[in-house]
């Protein structure tokens, strides 16, 4: 029985020279690049955008509501302003994306920052409000003692109502001690602190007058200037952050107490020495 014929083997292709190959593979590591961009750059990132917010003259009203309250002894009225500033910020549940993230990064009145260093407290917008609330509430307890404790009036019946709607956070407290300290006393000549100025600052305060940090510093330095400050009162160890790009005509003075701050105001009025960043 004879064996049927075989076929001759087909001859394998053959690969293309390396020339010719690399060109493939840039294209597919391109193709693959470009899918992943594609996706990083619609992913969710961890950061929130904050801008200059709103400030508020603590020595007068906002939204149509006095924000210092003074029962049980005669008040000032004081010529100039004490704003108050602050920032904001894309909400907690806000999608931030690649480009939004560029565009922070790039912009003069954006910054990006960590949510969590926006949001420390709260999973939930509920939770956070409510975390902002509570820090409110405490700084303008705070603010009234520690501006009653300067004044030696803390057994004197004088109480004192501070009322500012919408804003939570502890960063006003230096500004409502200095508000009730012009509105009780002014410069102790006679004059206002701000001397007919609008003086804006930003810091916590403590019972006992020490000033503390607070983030934030240069857009709340836009939303001052933005809003007619000349002077800035700024905590101390934000110097820094404040000197890196302070607006034009806008004079920074750095303080670490309440004490510190006021001494600074009737010097800045008297032509004196004024410390500066």
């Amino acid at each position: 029985m004879s064996a049927a014929p075989t076929k001759p083997p087909t001859p394998a292709p053959k690969a293309p020279p390396a020339g010719r190959r690399r060109p493939l593979v840039l294209a597919a590591c391109g193709a693959a690049t470009a899918a992943l961009l594609g996706v990083a750059a619609l992913a969710p990132l961890p950061f929130s955008v904050t801008r200059p917010g709103m400030t508020a003259d603590v020595l007068g009203a906002y939204r149509g509501e006095t924000v210092i309250t003074v029962t049980g002894a005669e008040v000032r009225r004081p010529e100039g302003e004490l704003r108050m500033t602050t920032i904001n910020a894309t909400s907690p549940e806000a999608t931030v994306r690649m480009a939004d993230v560029l565009t922070g990064w790039l912009a003069d009145d954006e910054a990006v920052m960590p949510r969590e260093a926006v949001y420390p407290v709260g999973d939930t917008p509920e939770e956070i409000n409510r975390h902002n609330a509570g820090q409110m509430r405490e700084s303008q307890e705070v603010a009234v003692t520690a501006a009653l404790a300067h004044l030696g009036l803390e057994d004197s019946g004088i109480e004192v109502e501070l009322n500012l709607a919408d804003v939570g956070g502890p960063s006003a407290g230096l500004l409502f001690s200095l508000g009730i300290v012009d509105l009780l006393e002014g410069d102790g000549e006679g004059g206002d602190l701000t001397g007919g100025r609008t003086v804006a600052g930003t810091g916590t305060i403590e019972a006992d007058g020490t000033v503390g940090p607070v983030g934030g510093v240069p857009l709340k330095l836009r939303a001052a200037r933005r809003d007619g400050a000349t002077v800035f009162l700024v905590p101390r160890e934000e110097c820094g952050d404040a000197t890196a790009d302070t607006p034009e005509g806008l004079r920074l003075i750095p303080v670490g107490t309440l004490t510190d701050a006021l001494d600074a105001l009737r010097a800045l009025n008297a032509g004196g020495d004024v410390p500066s960043c």
